[in-house]
């Protein structure tokens, strides 16, 4: 029953990102292992976001880890269970909560012990930043417990970079990209844990540095992040990107495309307006910029749908079925049309 769940909400949400992102480039994602455990290792730049575009991007079903704070509601938190989500605590969680922390270790042995798949964000928290950050050892410690206890389980290691043309604006453009696997068995030394850390931690980072774009986090970051940002460039082709950053080539400044879309969204304000106006107001409460598409994406994903049936019931009762489906359709196809139609909002 939990697969069935899975897979209904891997392809509900699917569906929904399809609708709500400008395009979606994947990279890579041949080179994943199949039949052997898989630990997915991404940078992580715009909150849950990130897990649900990477999990359904790809074939195989993946249990991921992510912020204890989402898992307050226990509502949610049995769904986010269904989904294959675990809870991480942090020490802004309170230090007693720590220790819920072996409990979660302990599965995610068993998950990869079992040839699963896992994914992990080692940076360890949300930025929007266009860098790579120190990543933590945490999930070190879960590849190498696990060979402790399961010495004969060939563990991978993918990094997965993902670059949003402009994080929490609507429509954007993703880049995913999955790098080479990584055996760490081949890494892992028992006499020698700090240096294993170490090797695993520099080859996860390197990777990352250029499946991402990645501007060096120094007192140069923010006059190159101005510099691509009035040129307009397609963050999303990143290996063009990056090159230019480690060019240091001088781009022109360009002028803001017109959207010529933006009638589109009107109609679907004015068709929309109950639930926009809803999601306008929730959005008042978002404090955290890369939290915003999560927020907008997961409310709208369920009131634009619900609000469409219930208007379309009501057309059906007074015109018919007919015209109630030709409603019901337009809408979708309106929203549809001015995601894949309107200039990607440009990055600040």
């Amino acid at each position: 029953m939990k697969t069935l769940i899975y897979y209904f909400f891997k392809l509900f949400v699917r569906t929904g990102l399809f609708f709500y992102s400008k395009k979606t480039t994947v990279i890579g994602s041949e080179r994943i292992p199949k039949n052997e455990a898989v630990i997915f290792t991404a940078n992580h730049p715009n909150g849950l976001i990130d897990p649900l575009l990477i999990a359904t991007h790809i074939k195989r079903r993946t249990n991921f880890l992510v912020r204890a704070a989402v898992f307050n509601n226990p509502i949610i938190a049995k769904f986010f269970n269904l989904l294959g989500m675990m809870p991480i605590y942090r020490i802004r969680d309170g230090v007693q909560q720590l220790s819920k922390n072996e409990e979660i270790f302990n599965k995610c042995q068993l998950i990869l012990k079992n040839n699963k798949t896992l994914l992990i964000f080692p940076e360890g928290t949300h930025k929007k930043d266009r860098t790579v950050r120190p990543l933590s050892k945490g999930f070190t410690r879960i590849i190498f417990k696990t060979l402790d206890n399961f010495p004969d389980t060939k563990i991978n290691i993918v990094p997965v970079g993902i670059t949003y043309q402009n994080v929490s604006s609507y429509p954007s453009k993703t880049a995913i990209h999955f790098g080479s696997p990584i055996l760490a068995n081949n890494y892992y030394d028992k006499q020698n844990i700090n240096q294993s850390v170490k090797n695993i931690k520099e080859l996860v980072s390197n990777q990352l540095e250029d499946l991402s774009v990645h501007i060096k986090q120094d007192e140069n970051y923010e006059p190159i992040l101005s510099t691509l940002n009035n040129a307009q460039v397609d963050f999303t082709k990143v290996n063009h990107v990056n090159t230019l950053i480690k060019d240091k080539k001088i781009l022109p400044q360009k002028k803001r495309s017109i959207n010529y879309a933006l009638p589109l969204f009107l109609l679907i304000v004015l068709n929309s307006l109950v639930p926009y106006s809803i999601w306008k107001l929730l959005s008042k409460k978002v404090d955290e910029t890369e939290f915003i598409d999560t927020f907008r994406f997961g409310v709208n994903a369920i009131l634009f749908p619900l609000f469409y049936c219930i208007q379309s019931w009501v057309i059906n009762i007074f015109f018919g079925w007919k015209i109630a489906l030709l409603y019901f359709l337009t809408s979708f196809l309106l929203i549809l049309l001015y995601t894949k139609l309107s200039t990607t909002p440009p990055s600040k």
